[in-house]
């Protein structure tokens, strides 16, 4: 029996080099098509004002998990 176990990791939305917000996401569903694309929409929605307010302004995502970069910086 395989057990998955769902690792929880971080859509950040980025304007510039300003992180404006985090959502969780889970790990096993990231490949799933449409699953990110709900959060994008979500965040482009909420910031509409902020990212129309400049036509140079275009929104960033990443997707990371949190916990691997803490383990790296406490590492160092």
């Amino acid at each position: 029996m395989i057990v998955q176990i769902s690792t929880p990791m971080q859509l950040m939305m980025y304007i510039g080099n300003d992180l404006i917000e985090s959502v969780k996401v889970q790990a096993d569903q990231v490949q799933r098509p449409g699953y990110l694309g709900q959060f994008k929409r979500n965040l482009k929605i909420k910031y509409r004002e902020l990212i129309h307010s400049n036509p140079n302004i275009t929104p960033e995502f990443l997707v990371a998990n949190p916990q691997l970069q803490e383990q790296a910086v406490s590492k160092k």
